[in-house]
């Protein structure tokens, strides 16, 4: 298990640790990430005259909105990733019956098609 980081970040105008086993990259990001929501909501017309209960319920909704979203998408690439990798696979399958039908088309051992086709049809 790696080492557990903690980093001094800004949230919110206030400084703060913050541990975890994340790298102190990651935990930087998460900073980033809360104090962007919390501009953002910062900007909705009445934000300065709610209680800071109505504000942490307004973070955490469009915190919990974000992640569902994101969900979702995930879900949306997963199941893109297994039709595309259903269609290689049958993609492959066909090209090693395509080399198996030329190869068996190519062999010395198989006689060559007959021309008889061919003649039957010329007018003599």
């Amino acid at each position: 298990m790696s080492a557990k980081n903690t980093v001094t970040v800004v949230i919110g105008g206030k400084v703060t640790k913050l541990s975890g086993y994340e790298s102190e990259e990651y935990l930087q990001r998460v900073a980033a990430y809360l104090n962007h929501k919390m501009n953002e909501l910062s900007e909705l017309k009445g934000w300065n005259r709610m209680t800071a209960e109505m504000k942490n319920t307004l973070l955490a909704l469009n915190i919990a909105d974000d992640y569902f979203k994101a969900r979702n998408q995930a879900e949306v690439f997963d199941e893109d990733l297994q039709n595309k990798d259903k269609e290689l696979y049958e993609l492959k399958q066909q090209i090693v019956e395509l080399q198996m039908e030329l190869d068996e088309l190519t062999s010395p051992d198989t006689p060559a098609p007959s021309n008889d086709r061919y003649r039957s049809s010329r007018k003599h």
